[in-house]
């Protein structure tokens, strides 16, 4: 979504447009819910962390909910490693964001 937002700022800017895109780099955290399922923490996440590329996050998501589902992992501690994960794929995209 990024890229195509770029895309449209130098397509205006050929045609002698001025274009204003603002890209928000930042989260609009939801707040957790005391009782929270894993998959809800998903879809909160994803919400919050809008910039994100799913398929980024697919493996080690997957990963953390099949702990959960066939492992019998408790869903607070998955649901905090989910935190930590978006987390810090949501760092990683800043620093790519601000190297480009």
């Amino acid at each position: 979504m990024l890229a195509f937002a770029e895309f449209l700022v130098e397509r205006a800017g050929e045609s002698g447009q001025s274009a204003q895109v603002e890209i928000s780099l930042e989260p609009v955290p939801l707040p957790r819910p005391e009782s929270e399922s894993v998959v809800a923490a998903i879809k909160r996440l994803s919400a919050s962390y809008h910039m994100l590329e799913k398929s980024d996050l697919l493996t080690e998501t997957s990963s953390l909910m099949t702990a959960h589902i066939m492992q019998g992992r408790v869903a607070t501690a998955v649901i905090d490693d989910l935190e930590a994960l978006f987390s810090r794929h949501h760092r990683e995209f800043v620093s790519k964001q601000r190297e480009e």
